[in-house]
């Protein structure tokens, strides 16, 4: 899966994961008020997460705590 994880309003991380064959920036298009922090590939095996790559059109890429903040969102 893809993600891209961006800042909301009041300043919070907020994950998006969407299917491999939905391009990131075609989602950017669809979200475009918001900051992106973001955004590269992820998966997960038994809820461990796994970020990685990057999303060169939106000149953004992964980041160590990218993974715990997508589990967070799966624990609230």
């Amino acid at each position: 899966m893809k993600y891209i994880i961006f800042e909301d309003f009041s300043g919070h991380s907020v994950p998006l994961l969407f299917p491999d064959r939905i391009r990131h920036e075609e989602l950017r298009e669809v979200i475009p008020y918001s900051r992106v922090i973001s955004a590269g590939y992820v998966s997960s095996l038994e809820g461990d997460y796994r970020c990685h790559g990057e999303a060169k059109e939106l000149d953004a890429r992964s980041r160590p705590e990218d993974a715990e903040i997508i589990a967070g969102h799966f624990r609230d």
